[in-house]
């Protein structure tokens, strides 16, 4: 394996200090029904507690999500509240790169000595999303009513167009084919399930309990719920909404949370559930592409990411993504010359969903088992935000 310097070379990421929730596809379920910040709060504590990983351990919370939720202005305050320690952070977005981001931004703050374990967490809830009314003076109407996640997803202020045209226009200009959009998209369901009934996806994602404000029980969230298996026949008959984009090779919305920690070397030996798994950040790189083109833009990144590591995609053991259209792997199968069938080994968010904010931190944690599984190596990781930007970072098991 290559020797690559890391670029945090103090934060380490305590091996099984880690979950997420199943992501029940928006209005499925009875995360509809609360605030997600709390719930995001409570169950971090929960999966914690499961992992034995007192959160006492915890002295600064970096949270990521981004769609508004009640008390939002309190930040990551209320939220450690809810979770059970009484701890200062604060709230990052970056659109679906939150996920990947608050981890980054983690390892900074412990490589900086301000913290020595800090918790990560980051959660959406995409099911009745608020609508915002703001005054513009421009308008004839004095008032401009927005949808936060419709209306978000369907304009783009920077081109005028919807997140489901930059995947036509990179479709048409890697002269893509319907036929191997939909030849990717069922495998990606055979790969999501294949984990799924081998028991994978259950080291992951922990069984939550909703409660209403009465604490009464509202139901167990214990599936990814929504996501049914669909056939390559299915695929190929349905109707494009866009050049290889249909309703069936692109993810959906949904609801969720995920959480890890981010820890001094020493305090990653005293936590980790196995003390000689060691987990390093590596690098990280980010970029934006032209304009309506964002499905381009994660391949970009990797390159860009390659280039300054000294690393090639043969030296990567485990390449996990962030991919709401199914597009956005056959580019980048295109751009590094890799076969798209060696990654999402274990799943991957076209099919289980899309929370936005934690998106990408299940694809990490997922990414690490794997490494873990295989005996370690370097995890490549990357993924699209809206604005055509791209970002990657690469992690070390060993």
């Amino acid at each position: 394996m290559k020797k690559v310097k890391s670029m945090f070379p103090d934060a380490k990421i305590p091996y099984g200090t880690w979950g997420s929730s199943y992501f029940p596809a928006w209005q499925t379920s009875p995360l509809a029904e609360v605030n997600i910040a709390q719930f995001a709060g409570e169950s971090m504590a929960r999966i914690m507690s499961i992992r034995k990983t007192p959160i006492t351990h915890i002295d600064y919370l970096v949270i990521g999500s981004t769609v508004p939720w009640h008390y939002k202005f309190w930040n990551a305050t209320v939220v450690a509240n809810c979770m059970g320690k009484r701890v200062a952070g604060y709230q990052m977005e970056q659109a679906c790169a939150t996920g990947l981001q608050a981890i980054i931004l983690a390892a900074a703050q412990v490589q900086s000595g301000a913290s020595e374990t800090v918790g990560v967490l980051t959660f959406d809830r995409t099911s009745d999303s608020p609508v915002g009314v703001f005054p513009e003076r421009r308008a004839y109407r004095r008032t401009e009513v927005i949808s936060d996640i419709w209306d978000n997803f369907g304009f783009d202020p920077s081109t005028g167009t919807a997140m489901l045209a930059s995947a036509g226009n990179v479709a048409r200009k890697y002269k893509i084919e319907k036929k191997e959009v939909d030849e990717l998209t069922a495998y990606r369901y055979e790969q999501y399930f294949t984990a799924r009934d081998s028991g994978f996806v259950k080291r992951i994602a922990v069984p939550l309990e909703i409660l209403n404000m009465q604490g009464k029980s509202m139901g167990i969230i214990e599936d990814d719920i929504g996501v049914k298996k669909i056939s390559l026949d299915t695929l190929c008959a349905m109707r494009e909404l866009d050049s290889c984009v249909t309703s069936g090779t692109q993810t959906h919305a949904a609801d969720g949370m995920a959480t890890l920690l981010v820890t001094s070397t020493n305090k990653a030996k005293e936590l980790s559930k196995k003390a000689n798994i060691d987990i390093q950040f590596i690098a990280k790189a980010e970029v934006r592409v032209g304009a309506s083109l964002m499905p381009e833009a994660p391949a970009i990144a990797v390159q860009k990411l390659l280039k300054q590591t000294g690393l090639n995609m043969q030296d990567i053991r485990v390449v996990k993504n962030h991919n709401p259209f199914a597009i956005n792997d056959v580019v980048f199968s295109k751009v590094l010359n890799y076969n798209w069938k060696k990654m999402n080994n274990t799943g991957s968010p076209l099919v289980w969903g899309h929370p936005q904010g934690p998106t990408l931190t299940r694809v990490t944690i997922e990414a690490l088992e794997e490494a873990v599984d295989l005996g370690g190596g370097y995890v490549l990781i990357f993924g699209c935000a809206a604005g055509d930007v791209g970002i990657a970072s690469i992690f070390k098991v060993s």
